[in-house]
């Protein structure tokens, strides 16, 4: 087929040409009645913005620091020095021992009359031999044997003890007695510590003996 000489068909364009006079037509009559100004008017309202705050979350509080709590250390103990013990050692104690031993009477006889010629009395008899107590080493045991525990309770400082006893055949102590104290809280502790004298024996009994032990603390 032979395109070229084809001639254009003029009904095509008509559709065309008619929608742009339609258009052209419109424009105009806008123009003339105000439309227009309208238009522009609506495009010329102020245009009202808002601004939109974020919301913000408010900080966190900060946070308290708590110190920690002191130390509270307890003050030391004051010093205090122990205090100075004196024990003041007893002097030693010398006591005395008398022993008293009774000699029988002079027995003498009486002559009866005689006549010239009688004979001579006969002669008195002689007396006892005397004997005497010994007792060696008493007196370390009586400062052995130290302050009486009783007076020390009692808060007695001095005392003095006399006391009686009797010397066995063999040298064995018996029949103690107190012949005078000055309290009883040295009683008890000097029969004791008479009681461990070691005696000579004589072969026949010493009694009477006696012996005075003084005490004291200072």
């Amino acid at each position: 087929m032979d395109f070229s000489k084809r001639q254009a068909d003029p009904r095509r364009h008509l559709t065309g040409i008619a929608f742009v006079v339609l258009f052209h037509g419109l424009l105009v009559y806008g123009l003339m009645s105000g439309l227009a100004r309208k238009v522009v008017d609506v495009v010329r309202a102020p245009i009202e913005t808002k601004v939109i705050e974020e919301i913000t979350k408010p900080p966190p509080p900060p946070e308290v620091v708590v110190p920690p709590p002191p130390k509270l250390e307890a003050p030391p103990p004051p010093f205090i020095p122990p205090p100075e013990v004196q024990i003041a050692t007893p002097p030693p104690v010398v006591p005395t021992i008398t022993a008293t031993t009774p000699t029988p009477p002079v027995q003498t006889a009486i002559a009866p009359i005689a006549p010239p010629t009688a004979a001579p009395a006969p002669p008195a008899p002689a007396a006892a031999p005397s004997v005497g107590a010994n007792c060696p080493g008493y007196k370390q045991v009586l400062i052995d044997a130290g302050f009486p525990r009783e007076a020390t309770r009692a808060q007695i400082e001095a005392g003095e003890v006399t006391v009686s006893f009797t010397i066995g055949p063999n040298g064995e102590v018996k029949n103690l007695a107190i012949v005078r104290s000055t309290n009883r809280a040295f009683n008890r502790h000097s029969l004791e510590a008479v009681a461990q004298f070691k005696c000579q024996g004589q072969g026949q009994d010493i009694p009477g003996v006696q012996v005075t032990a003084s005490f004291n603390t200072k």
